[in-house]
């Protein structure tokens, strides 16, 4: 116990002490054990010092139990306090360096490991690895792990019962798989079910919901298909219980406390009084505070998504210039709306100071080093700059640069509120968090341990496919070559020899230090198995990432998501009805719809007439006579129509035989369909005033589930016949392939005539529309910006570059090979043509 500042400091050292012995340890496996140097002399010596001072401060905790009533007795009080958990974590924090500092007893224990294992490290390298148990001293501020004993404790028929069952389903499985996959043509496939221990690897992953093989035999098809159907299902019930009961747990722990939703800052009438006329209208007409003020803002929501549209589509090879006019309108717009807002910062409360000539120069400077400032900026100025400056380093970079136009979509915010709602959320969750973070994060960094002493020597799994440039060059220039790479360093007048040689890659190359193995278990965490090719003692290490740790790493992200919806659900609770759980549909759509079912629909402002014609088309597109079902059914046979034409287009054999032909079915079919949908479109928006569905609003109806496909079966192609008249895509194009594609959206459509499948989707749509909208904006945000930190830092990777034949991998002296570049820019400068990047 902490009786005094002493052992308070005492006690922060050691957890210091465990931190750093647990980053000592993955900064050695960087050193090559057959070269030692002094770094890892000085860890060595770093680790026994630590040993002894866990050692002694063991055995003192040991000496005075006794002291604490709960462990009266000498001998029986120590016993009773060594039992204790973190009694155990302190012994485990020394005990096995002085095994593995024994080489006797490392001998020996090493032995009778490898008689099971044949490929397992020795024990001196294990006991390395057991030293990161030191980070368990955390667990007595989080409860962490202990919380593991009370969830079997508590649901221990559960979990036996589960268990049992999943155990069984894994050897029937392997088993059935065994006799039907052994003798596969595809050897790599027969491979991993040559005996029933072997298919059970690769069964383990079907159940956990993971298909890593793909060649099967028809029998093995079909297995698989069960296992993917209904197995899986079944097996996840005791990891789904492990999971469940620790979120649980941790949500009964969590502060109690209501999250008020946050004010809006933009309303100050002290500020609006103090500042100058010029600047408060500036601020309003830039913050949508009036009627064209509030137009205003919408083009600027528009132009947002218009803009990171166009920086998408970009960083296309051929699309560097796509839109160029639009591009610069919208940069014009922007440099606009910018001035406004900075014209208008002493208005605005989060930046207005004194009302003064100098508290004006304050506001607007505060304004210019804000973020959103700074990242419109940062997004504006290197357009101009490039512009007036061409061949600059910034018109060389200005793809880069462009890329921050998509920070433009946190301005968002404002109409979906998401990113703002995370502070809220981490309040909520707080211990719920620190406890499930500490948790996943030990086991990430334990499991990343363990495999990288299962795989670190395995030299007999291949990578496969071998990357063409080998994993391990046998030259001291090819090392410097790669560092010249990744450090982004240009290319020297030294070139890798021609002679050199290289080795096919194996899996101790992907685990050959601890920060290479911590990339690869983060995914395996993540229920991802991308790589199968383990030895035993690897496969033994998954399965318990499978059984255990995959729930425990899912359990942050999933109270992170629950929190979210908690707090979504508490800022609308003030204009939606109270929604009983579990019944997403009973909102205000069905009150509403339940108070308008008896009342006559609304009469048309354009007279008598048209409202009679608004009548009849509803009744032409909603009735039950038979030349209603019959115009329904057509549009079903047409959207069945589309879809099969996109399926056939997708054959060569088909496509190639189309081509031939005088004339184009399908682009003619695909046009008559078009027709239809638009007209079909355009009948139920113009009756939408009569159709108690829609609640007699055109509005409802275009953004209901079932109007907003209508709109998706017919917007794709106006878009792309838009973009083809002005010359922006070929007709071949990819782009125009994704257009093309988009027509399956169509079958959709088909949920109209039988109203079954789609019909409660639409109304947890409407339900659920707020959190909707502020996960979508999230989701969005996320997506976009990782797909831009994707092709920023993987645009030239080597892994991704393909050269033409005449082109050497490694070059020579005089002729550089398709590695020795930089960049692919680069090797296309050199190579003209010849060099081209397949991903990112």
């Amino acid at each position: 116990a902490k009786t005094s500042f002493a052992s308070v400091v005492f006690e922060n050292y050691t957890l210091a002490l465990a931190v750093g012995t647990a980053v000592a340890f993955m900064l050695d496996t960087l050193q090559a054990e057959d070269s030692p140097t002094k770094l890892h002399a000085f860890f060595g010596q770093f680790e026994l010092v630590s040993a002894y001072i866990f050692t002694a401060e063991y055995v003192l905790k040991v000496y005075s139990c006794v002291e604490n009533p709960k462990y009266r007795g000498a001998v029986a009080g120590r016993l009773s306090y060594m039992k204790e958990f973190y009694s155990l974590v302190d012994l485990l924090s020394f005990l096995p360096f002085w095994i593995g500092f024994s080489s006797t007893l490392d001998g020996i224990a090493t032995a009778a490991v490898r008689f099971v294992f044949p490929s397992a490290p020795s024990l001196g390298n294990s006991t390395k690895c057991l030293r990161l148990l030191r980070l368990l001293k955390f667990e007595r501020y989080t409860t962490a792990f202990r919380a593991f004993d009370d969830i079997i404790r508590e649901n221990i028929d559960v979990l036996a019962v589960t268990g049992f069952t999943a155990c069984v389903l894994w050897i029937f499985f392997s088993s059935v798989l065994y006799f039907t996959e052994r003798d596969n043509l595809d050897a790599e496939t027969a491979s991993y079910y040559n005996t029933v221990p072997r298919a059970m690897w690769v069964t383990l992953l079907n159940l956990s919901g993971e298909s890593p093989l793909s060649n099967y035999s028809t029998a093995g098809k079909v297995i698989t298909g069960i296992i993917g159907l209904f197995a899986s299902g079944l097996f996840g019930i005791p990891i789904g219980v492990l999971g469940g009961g620790f979120e649980e747990l941790a949500d009964d722990e969590e502060e109690e406390g209501e999250i008020e939703a946050d004010e809006d800052t933009t309303r100050s009438s002290g500020v609006e009084d103090k500042c100058k006329p010029f600047e408060l209208r500036c601020f309003r007409f830039a913050n949508g505070i009036g009627k064209a003020a509030d137009v205003f803002e919408i083009v600027t929501y528009i132009f947002i998504m218009i803009s990171v549209i166009l920086g998408i589509v970009q960083t296309v090879n051929g699309y560097d210039n796509f839109m160029e006019k639009a591009d610069w309108f919208i940069v014009i717009f922007f440099t606009i709306e910018y001035i406004l807002r900075f014209v208008g910062a002493p208005a605005d409360p989060s930046f207005a100071t004194e009302p003064t000539f100098i508290g004006s120069l304050k506001s607007r400077g505060r304004f210019l080093f804000s973020f959103f400032s700074l990242i419109d900026l940062l997004a504006i100025v290197p357009f101009f700059y490039a512009s007036a400056l061409p061949g600059s380093w910034i018109d060389r970079h200005a793809g880069y640069l462009r890329m921050l136009r998509l920070f433009r979509l946190l301005m968002l915010e404002k109409y979906f509120p998401s990113l703002t709602l995370i502070d809220d959320v981490f309040r909520l969750k707080k211990k719920a968090m620190i406890k499930t973070c500490f948790a996943a994060g030990t086991l990430w960094i334990f499991f990343t341990a363990l495999l990288f002493l299962a795989e670190s020597h395995d030299t007999s799994n291949g990578i496969d496919p071998v990357p063409l440039y080998g994993c391990e060059l046998l030259d001291d220039e090819a090392a410097a070559r790669k560092k010249r790479f990744f450090l982004g360093i240009p290319m020297g007048q030294k070139r890798i020899t021609s002679a050199m040689s290289h080795y096919d890659c194996t899996m101790s190359n992907r685990f050959s230090n601890f920060f290479d193995s911590f990339v690869y278990t983060g995914i395996h965490l993540t229920g991802d198995f991308p790589i199968i090719e383990y030895n035993t003692l690897g496969r033994v290490v998954c399965f318990f990432i499978v059984v255990v740790a995959v729930g425990v790493v899912s359990i942050p992200a999933g109270l992170i998501a629950s929190g979210f919806a908690q707090i979504i659900e508490k800022r609308v609770d003030g204009r939606r009805v109270s929604v009983q759980r579990g019944n997403a549909g009973d909102d205000w759509y069905e009150f509403r719809l339940a108070e308008l079912r008896n009342q006559d629909p609304p009469p048309s402002v354009f007279g008598p007439i048209v409202d009679d014609l608004q009548l009849k088309v509803h009744n032409f597109l909603n009735g039950d006579d038979a030349l209603s079902q019959g115009f329904r059914w057509l549009m079903a046979t047409v959207t069945c129509g589309n879809v099969l034409a996109v399926v056939l287009e997708s054959i060569p054999e088909v496509s190639k035989h189309l081509d031939g032909m005088d004339v184009d079915f399908l682009g003619v079919f695909e046009v008559s369909s078009v027709i239809f949908f638009t007209i079909e479109y355009a009948l139920r928006l113009f009756s939408a005033r009569k159709n108690v569905e829609a609640l007699y609003s055109p509005w409802i109806y275009a953004t209901t589930f079932f109007g907003l496909v209508d709109l998706i079966s017919i917007a794709p192609w106006f878009v792309f016949m838009y973009l083809r008249a002005f010359g922006y895509i070929d007709s071949g194009s990819e782009i125009a392939d994704i257009f093309s594609v988009m027509r399956v959206f169509r079958i959709l459509q088909i949920e109209g005539l039988w109203n079954v499948a789609f019909s409660k989707l639409d109304n947890v749509f409407r339900a659920s529309k707020d959190v909707l909208k502020a996960s979508a904006l999230m989701a969005l945000i996320v997506w976009i910006g990782c797909a831009a930190l994707f092709f920023i830092f993987e645009e030239n990777n080597p892994n991704w570059r393909e050269c033409d034949e005449s082109v050497p991998l490694v070059g020579t002296e005089d002729a550089p090979g398709c590695y020795d570049f930089a960049s692919t820019a680069e090797c296309n400068e050199y190579y003209p043509g010849m060099c081209a990047q397949s991903s990112f």
